[in-house]
């Protein structure tokens, strides 16, 4: 007796069936696509200096989904002009939202950035980098806070809290800390009744697990965060007693249809994406990084140094094919993790930095950050002058800030050290639409 079975339905039939019965509407959270008003439960996350551009915010919108601005690194008066640029292309309810940075070293800019999306009436902020609540964070989640006609708290302004370990979920979670809450009611940022009304309401009305990802990554694994992170959400609701279920999503390697459907499979409320949205007309970078990231397959991307935590060890995902940046920053790492002083580096070494790196003297680029942090941190620059590692630190820092601005201007020179945060989602987007009319950005 033949022990093979010949199967029911082929492969081709099955895949027909599947899609004969699902519908991309039907995915994620009906609760998430109504209280964002999006036809899909898919968000295009914020990616810095704007890369996630206004531009493409407003075409999220008009397509009836949701884009959040990214803010990280853009002066207030040009994040202000994108608001109001927005607001005029999108008409009522066409959704957007802005990022919000945690910002340890400067609260005012935080607080300020809060400020102006209040002034402005902005609704939806996707908040990042948080390790902790910050009174900016909690003003924000307050003011407004009011109840419904069955006495359940609303919040007027929603969050999308960025995530990828259990104590920052945690956090977002949880009612607002109360001596942060007190303090704001002190300085008349807060009512009273706003006050009263946080104590049993989180912090967040969304988590977005983000597993290893372009840019900033701790290298999370999706299929162990997602489900953790919605086991934590479930006995703190519990635990809490609120009325209201708060979303889990998912984000970080979402570059092809497969990868969205298993995040759906495994609970995903939403999906964000990064990487790809980058390969877009609409997005904020230049024409060249574009015809760059349209060649990159799964294996071209490498961890870097983050270069606004260079002395924390932290590290961002980047483009490797065809630059040199991922060496060039690490060594820069390196070489700052075993010398105390730039003294303490041969001549060969140095001579290497100014011709290869910087293209540039040690000393001019000294000075024009010196420039810098005289308008902005002066006390950092305090700092450097009297810690030679740490003056170190701002020069090679310098350099990433420097490649950052080569490849967004799409600069003929230096091609090679351009730093371009990407992520594996971006080849299998290309290898997706290999063939295609989409393979073309």
């Amino acid at each position: 007796m033949n022990s093979i079975v010949e199967p029911a339905v082929t492969a081709e039939e099955n895949k027909s069936l599947i899609s004969a019965r699902v519908n991309a509407e039907d995915l994620g959270s009906q609760s998430f696509k109504k209280d964002y008003n999006t036809r899909y439960a898919y968000v295009s996350g914020s990616m810095y200096k704007a890369i996630a551009s206004k531009e493409l915010v407003v075409r999220m919108g008009k397509a009836g989904l949701i884009g959040f601005y990214g803010t990280g690194g853009i002066k207030p008066d040009e994040v202000e002009r994108s608001i109001q640029y927005i607001q005029r292309e999108l008409n009522e309810g066409q959704s957007y939202g802005m990022n919000l940075l945690c910002q340890p070293a400067t609260p005012a800019m935080e607080m300020a950035a809060v400020d102006l999306f209040l002034r402005y009436g902005v609704r939806f902020v996707e908040a990042s980098a948080f390790m902790q609540m910050t009174p900016a964070l909690v003003k924000y989640r307050l003011k407004g806070l009011t109840k419904d006609n069955q006495g359940n708290v609303i919040s007027k302004h929603k969050i999308i809290a960025k995530i990828s370990r259990p104590e920052v979920a945690q956090a977002f979670l949880s009612p607002a800390p109360e001596a942060i809450v007190n303090k704001l009611v002190e300085a008349g940022q807060v009512t009273a009744e706003e006050a009263n009304l946080a104590k049993n309401f989180p912090m967040a009305d969304d988590l977005c697990a983000e597993a290893d990802s372009g840019g900033h990554t701790d290298g999370g694994v999706a299929f162990a965060m997602l489900p953790s992170m919605a086991r934590l959400r479930d006995r703190m609701c519990q635990e809490f007693g609120y009325n209201h279920a708060i979303r889990v999503g998912a984000s970080g390697g979402i570059g092809a249809p497969e990868a969205a459907a298993s995040a759906f499979i495994m609970g995903a409320d939403f999906i964000v994406t990064g990487s790809i949205n980058q390969c877009t007309v609409e997005a904020g970078t230049s024409d060249r990084v574009k015809d760059m990231l349209q060649q990159l397959d799964i294996q071209d991307t490498e961890y870097a140094p983050a270069g606004d935590m260079f002395e924390l060890g932290a590290k961002v995902q980047v483009m490797k094919r065809g630059v040199f940046f991922p060496a060039r920053a690490n060594k820069l790492y390196d070489l700052w993790r075993y010398h105390n002083s730039l003294d303490e580096i041969d001549e060969k070494t140095i001579k290497q930095l100014e011709k290869k790196f910087f293209k540039r003297s040690i000393s001019e680029v000294y000075a024009e950050t010196k420039a810098y942090y005289e308008k902005v941190a002066p006390e950092e620059l305090a700092k450097a002058e009297a810690n030679p590692k740490q003056k170190m630190s701002l020069i090679f820092r310098w350099y990433f800030v420097h490649t950052t601005r080569l490849a967004m201007s799409g600069s003929d020179d230096q091609v090679v050290d351009y730093q371009v945060h990407t992520g594996p989602a971006m080849g299998a987007f290309n290898q997706w639409v290999k063939g295609t009319e989409l393979e073309d950005w």
